[in-house]
């Protein structure tokens, strides 16, 4: 009973998260944009979100590599500007 106790609390915060950062500032109009949405925003969470327990890093960022200030920064939107991701211009 208690490893579904921690189970629902894992899954609660994960449907906050999603809920807050994405799909309380959209408006879906059925369940293909739904997923739609949600399969765009895994992705961004899963390899460009930085995470606290990563020290701010994304899972996607090389562990090697010193992060060091750009002078150019280029702008990438995701879910069509409702979040934004910043990289190093070429």
């Amino acid at each position: 009973m208690q490893s579904t106790t921690r189970s629902n609390a894992h899954a609660e915060r994960a449907i906050r998260t999603v809920r807050a950062e994405c799909a309380d500032r959209l408006l879906i109009y059925n369940e293909q944009h739904l997923r739609h949405v949600l399969a765009e925003y895994a992705e961004h969470y899963n390899t460009g979100r930085p995470h606290r327990a990563l020290q701010l890093r994304s899972p996607g960022d090389d562990p090697n590599v010193i992060p060091f200030p750009a002078q150019r920064i280029q702008r990438h939107n995701i879910l069509n500007g409702l979040i934004h991701e910043y990289r190093n211009a070429p």
